[in-house]
């Protein structure tokens, strides 16, 4: 289907008179594939001393699931990318989407939406940053306090290069709730969230103690509702256009991917060092 079919327009203006409803769907689709992402590792994925397989096959297999995601997000960024400049008719749909959801989410809602995107500023994600550094270097855990760092610091260069390589301006609003200043593409709080919070979900299941292991998967899927509620709530208060928080989600999942593949294959060497 043309960007800029009559039916496409149609099905854009639709989801957006009814943001609310369908971003609760969206978000118990994101929770629910977490799930089920989960519940595969478990049944299919988690070594035990009873596999037949090696460690070395499964952390292969991780790797290799690892780049799958890496190229699946890297395409998606790389699509919306290339529409952008497709005779603007990306940003024709963009625009229509956030005129639409202004003229119909109810004040109250973004009132909300405003207080949940503090948790993806860069003021916040910072302060989270200094106090993981601080937590990993009591517990001596420097090569996990390395890569935590270069988890931030690597997303906030790669965001910062790529805003300044397709320099897209804000969408314009009114409603005073929230401020962003700067280029639009992709989305420095969705690709930051991800990174963070998926980094902190990443580094509590792998340290707390064996006796919590019932707890992460709750904080696995609340990381990613976390995320997720960030990302979308730049779009409801029309601080970024919706392909920008879908790049920004891109972007910031195939960066999560490789730190993680990095921290994963750095403790199978020390293992069998």
């Amino acid at each position: 289907m043309e960007l800029d079919s009559p039916a496409l327009r149609h099905a854009v203006q639709s989801l957006a008179s009814h943001a609310l409803p369908a971003f609760g769907v969206a978000l118990v689709a994101v929770i629910a594939a977490v799930c089920g992402l989960w519940w595969l590792g478990l049944r299919y994925g988690v070594h035990r001393e009873t596999s037949r397989f090696a460690p070395l096959a499964y952390l292969l297999a991780y790797l290799a699931l690892g780049f799958a995601l890496i190229i699946g997000a890297a395409s998606l960024f790389a699509e919306i990318a290339e529409n952008l400049g497709d005779g603007r008719k990306l940003g024709q749909l963009d625009l229509l989407f956030s005129d639409t959801v202004r003229a119909t989410v109810p004040l109250s809602a973004l009132r909300v939406f405003a207080l949940l995107t503090h948790f993806g500023d860069t003021l916040t994600l910072t302060g989270l940053c200094v106090a993981g550094v601080l937590a990993l270097l009591w517990q001596r855990r420097y090569g996990l306090c390395i890569g935590w760092v270069l988890a931030f610091v690597g997303n906030a260069l790669l965001n910062r290069m790529l805003k300044s390589i397709f320099e897209r301006t804000r969408p314009v609003h009114d409603h005073g709730l929230a401020f962003a200043d700067g280029w639009s593409f992709p989305s420095g709080h969705a690709s930051g969230s991800v990174v963070a919070y998926g980094m902190l979900a990443y580094l509590l299941v792998r340290l707390l103690p064996a006796r919590w292991s019932a707890a992460h998967l709750p904080l696995v899927a609340l990381a990613a509702a976390l995320a997720f509620t960030i990302g979308s709530s730049r779009v409801f208060l029309q601080v970024h256009f919706a392909s920008d928080v879908l790049a920004g989600f891109a972007s910031g999942t195939a960066w999560l991917a490789v730190c993680i593949g990095a921290l994963e294959l750095a403790r199978y060497r020390r293992r069998t060092a």
